[in-house]
């Protein structure tokens, strides 16, 4: 039997086209099915770790925020580190290492819990401990996906990673609730379930077929390396806007975590049922949203962000609104949505913008942007919500993302006379914008530089 090269696969599940086309390449397709076990096992544990830590200080609005700020505060610290090594080694033994860290810990926190001996700051350091293997794991994830597909097919894996992320979103909330109301408030079964699905993925990523993978070249070990990533991203001014448009949407907006946890109890008194119930219908929302996603298949333009941000800051506010559960409820779902295609949207425009030696770095400070500001934004919104009511934790983050996304837009609006210009007979593009002229690489002006698949775009001015 012959096998087919991962170059020809990824041509003709392009060619073929449709919502999954990413799963025709073998090794892709396994690592999605494994990953699948393993999100709905993560929601489960969140969920749980969520309801434990309101168990254990009587509904703390600040102590929810602050167990979410430690599993989160690592990504500002390690995923430099976490993009530097996913450059210099070899992806698939991290991610081994990564996911083998992160069963561990949840195996003990279902231990604590189990044999009653759990206190708040076993659970502060353990999810710590979540968060700094997660912050090693997602930098090099996101890279080692390009490996698996091919450039041809990384915005249909993209997305296709964010509806396996919400599909698990919709099982995994809801069996949590569940399973900690059949057992009369006890965490520990959630706990036990996530510990053994990371076995899924170690398994899965050690019977992939190395042969068919795309392994970009390794980066040698030198001076400067986390500096250069740095200096890559800021001369680049379309990733500057998607990573600016990331912290400020992941620090103020993407605290559903917190705020469906508190509606639900504090604003609705309702149970864990019910609240994993609000967790899967906000999942049914994205979940529509990261399948619409499958099927873009070139770079977002800059002016998609910026809109699917504003109609997601304006989506949470009116979600703040709601007088009801089942209203509340009904809200969940366009905004679920919404955060969907703007998440999918910049992951896509900053992973097909950057040259494959620089991905892992560039991707590091992508999660430093849209992860890094949440030990800010998480407790804020907490205590907002603790002494103002949970509606004002979403009626304030929801304002901050739409002023940041109308401070983008006009923004970008005053530097709409963007003139495409060609330079010689080569497939140089220069992209004129007002009185100065700036070489943008890899972006779609006018309808004729596709990210990704024009070979002689560059940041510099053309060499001879």
């Amino acid at each position: 039997m012959t096998r087919t090269s991962p170059a020809r696969s990824a041509e003709q599940g392009r060619a073929r086209g449709g919502m999954f086309r990413a799963l025709r390449v073998r090794n892709y397709r396994r690592y999605a099915s494994a990953n699948l076990v393993s999100q709905t096992g993560t929601w489960m544990q969140r969920i749980g770790q969520d309801w434990l830590v309101l168990q254990l200080t009587d509904d703390s609005g600040v102590a929810l925020g602050l167990i979410t700020a430690l599993q989160f505060a690592p990504t500002v610290l390690l995923s430099p580190y976490g993009g530097l090594l996913a450059d210099r080694y070899p992806k698939r033994r991290l991610l081994q290492i990564s996911q083998a860290a992160m069963g561990l810990l949840a195996l003990i926190l279902a231990v604590l819990v189990v044999t009653d001996a759990v206190a708040l700051w076993h659970v502060f350091v353990l999810a710590s401990g979540l968060g700094a293997a997660a912050a090693i794991d997602a930098p090099v994830r996101q890279a080692f996906v390009s490996e698996m597909v091919g450039p041809e097919l990384l915005t249909n894996a993209v997305s296709l990673n964010s509806t396996i992320f919400n599909g698990a979103r919709l099982a995994g909330p809801a069996v949590a609730g569940l399973l900690i109301g059949a057992a009369s408030g006890n965490t520990a079964p959630a706990f036990f379930i996530n510990a053994a699905s990371f076995g899924f993925t170690i398994l899965a990523l050690g019977s992939m077929r190395a042969d068919e993978l795309r392994p970009s070249d390794r980066v040698a070990r030198g001076k400067g390396q986390l500096r250069a990533g740095a200096a890559y991203a800021w001369a680049h001014r379309d990733l500057m806007l998607a990573m600016g448009l990331a912290f400020v949407v992941g620090t103020f907006g993407f605290n559903y975590q917190i705020t469906i946890a508190l509606m639900a109890r504090a604003e609705f008194g309702l149970g864990a049922e019910a609240f994993g119930l609000l967790s899967t219908v906000f999942a049914i929302g994205s979940l529509s949203g990261a399948l619409l996603s499958t099927r873009r298949s070139q770079r977002p333009r800059q002016r998609f962000l910026v809109g699917s941000a504003l109609v997601f800051g304006v989506l949470t506010v009116i979600t703040g609104l709601m007088p009801g559960h089942v209203a509340f409820g009904v809200l969940l779902v366009p905004t679920g949505a919404a955060a969907l295609v703007f998440s999918v949207a910049n992951n896509s425009f900053v992973q097909l913008g950057v040259d494959p030696q620089m991905r892992g770095r560039v991707m590091a400070l992508y999660f430093m942007c849209f992860m890094g500001g949440t030990p800010i934004g998480a407790p804020l919104i907490g205590l907002i919500a603790e002494h103002l009511g949970p509606r004002w934790g979403l009626l304030l983050g929801g304002g901050v993302v739409v002023v940041a996304a109308g401070v983008a837009g006009l923004l970008l609006g005053r530097g709409r006379s963007v003139r495409v210009e060609r330079v010689r007979a080569r497939p140089w593009v220069r992209l004129q914008v007002g009185e100065r002229a700036a070489l943008a690489p890899r972006e779609r002006a006018e309808e004729e530089v596709v990210a990704g698949r024009t070979p002689g775009v560059q940041s510099g001015p053309p060499r001879g």
